[in-house]
C-alpha cells in the first residue's frame, strides 16, 4: 500500500526543483517539478514527489485520519 503524507514546505530551491518540507518535525528533501510552492505552504508528498497543495483543513483531516489509523 502507497501513501502520500501531508506536510509544509519550509524552503524551496529552483536551481534542484526540490524543497525543505517538514513532516511534524522530520526535515525531507521533496521534488517540485509537478507543482509550484513557496513556503507555508501545505502539500500531499508520495514517493519524494510533492503532488499538490492543500488547504489547511484538508492537511488537518489527513493528519488526524493517520493518527487514528495509528491507534488502530
Amino acid at each position: 500500500m502507497c501513501v502520500a503524507l501531508p506536510g509544509t514546505v519550509i524552503r524551496t530551491d529552483e536551481k534542484t526543483n526540490t524543497a525543505k518540507v517538514d513532516f511534524s518535525g522530520n526535515i525531507l528533501d521533496a521534488r517540485t517539478g509537478l507543482v509550484s510552492v513557496k513556503p507555508g505552504d501545505r502539500v500531499l508528498v508520495h514517493a519524494g514527489c510533492i503532488m499538490q497543495k492543500l488547504s489547511e483543513s484538508e492537511a488537518d483531516e489527513i493528519d488526524e485520519l493517520l493518527r487514528e489509523m495509528d491507534e488502530v
